[in-house]
């Protein structure tokens, strides 16, 4: 931004002398000599006979800005200082009905205002002091506000009824403070105006998380329903709403918003992902076991095989190759359980062994995928090779139960190499 500073005291043809006092003031202004200038507005102005007239105020908001730039000036007055300089020109045109000294010089002092205030709020965020970085921004809007209101127009700069940088970091200032409210206030300016800028989209995530936190189902969902419609994209917006099912603790309500969930978002990974987790605890990682475990298992079987096409990555390939050894695992112990030699007892064992085989077959079709995946990366986080040791460790022991001895001793070495 251009700075306008207006230093130089204008000629104003036309107007009555000054008095002798202003004079002087005028004069230490010419000087550059703020502190004492300030000195003697102040003292001026203390006179109630001075303080209804007009021109002392004018020349107080040009002292009072004009100190906000000295460099001596500490940078916890600045702020204070412009505050009252936009006062003091406020009170100037209240007092003057001709409004002389503003409309000659154009209104710049304003234009100064709101620029130095925007500059002043970037300095104290840049220099993480956020309360007055919100402050200062949060003024600066207001001076534009005024602007527009008077309808003042300069060549230098043109003002929007929405200054969505400003608001913005207004908000981002006052969130960074930790001062939830007014981030909201600010946020909501923008999203209430409908703003569909990509940079913009972390604004309506910031709200719809700070609704879900608060439990403000309505809140949340307006912000939502806008937010789905001009980032589609962003699988932020699906998965917050299966979280605020989710805390309702109701296993049969969640697993229905996700099957309702995936049926509008075909494409969604996170979405058939999550699923299969819960799915893969409920079965798995709890005592109480599902009514029905067999359906159960289909059931994830076939969440993970939509999954799976849309992963980027191999975790759903991974949690697929756990949820089928575990299946094998179970239908081997469920055979080797089966001890009569009735026919039925014997036919029972043997389609457990057939399906055991059979999952187990399964299980390394995925398992090699994994291990390809695994092996074709230059670097693996810890966590993945603890992944990948288990991973072998479940081949290797498939392979012995199948008495395939080589792939076995092939397995443990590329184990023992991690």
């Amino acid at each position: 931004m251009t700075k306008i500073f207006i230093l130089m005291m204008l000629s104003f043809s036309g107007i009555s002398a000054m008095a002798q006092s202003l004079d002087q003031i005028n004069q230490l202004m010419a000087d550059k000599k703020f502190t004492e200038a300030k000195l003697a507005i102040d003292k001026h102005l203390a006179d109630p006979k001075n303080g209804a007239k007009s021109d002392g105020w004018y020349f107080k908001g040009r002292i009072y800005n004009a100190l906000s730039y000295e460099k001596a000036t500490p940078a916890a007055e600045v702020f204070t200082y412009k505050l009252a300089a936009y006062e003091a020109f406020k009170k100037n045109q209240e007092l003057d009905k001709n409004d002389l000294r503003l409309k000659v010089e154009q209104y710049k002092s304003y234009l100064d205002l709101y620029l130095g205030l925007y500059d002043l709020g970037a300095s104290f965020y840049n220099n993480k002091d956020y309360k007055n970085a919100f402050n200062s921004f949060k003024q600066a809007l207001e001076v534009k506000d005024f602007i527009l209101n008077k309808n003042y127009t300069f060549t230098e700069l043109k003002f929007n009824a929405l200054d969505t940088s400003l608001v913005l970091n207004t908000a981002v200032a006052a969130a960074q403070d930790k001062n939830d409210e007014m981030a909201v206030t600010y946020y909501r300016k923008l999203t209430d105006a409908g703003v569909t800028d990509k940079s913009f989209m972390e604004v309506y995530e910031y709200l719809a998380d700070y609704y879900s936190k608060k439990a403000d189902a309505a809140n949340m969902q307006a912000i939502l329903d806008k937010a789905k419609v001009i980032y589609p994209q962003n699988e932020y917006w699906t998965d917050l709403e299966m979280e605020t099912v989710r805390k309702g603790g109701d296993k049969v309500a969640l697993f229905a918003k996700y099957d309702e969930m995936i049926t509008k978002n075909p494409s969604n990974f996170l979405l058939p992902y999550n699923y299969a987790i819960d799915l893969f605890n409920n079965i798995y990682a709890r005592d109480a076991k599902p009514t029905d475990a067999d359906a159960a298992k289909e059931k994830l079987t076939s969440v993970l095989k939509v999954a799976i096409p849309n992963d980027k990555g191999i975790d759903a390939t991974v949690l697929m190759s756990k949820h089928l050894y575990n299946m094998s695992s179970d239908l081997s112990i469920a055979a080797n359980l089966t001890k009569g030699t009735k026919p039925d007892d014997v036919k029972k064992k043997a389609d457990l062994l057939s399906k055991t085989n059979k999952k187990m077959d399964e299980f390394l079709t995925y398992g090699i995928q994994v291990s390809k995946y695994y092996d074709a990366q230059t670097t693996l986080k810890p966590v993945q090779k603890g992944t990948y040791q288990e991973l072998l460790s479940n081949m290797s022991e498939v392979y012995n139960y199948k008495k395939d001895a080589k792939k076995a001793a092939e397995t443990d070495k590329r184990k023992a190499a991690l």
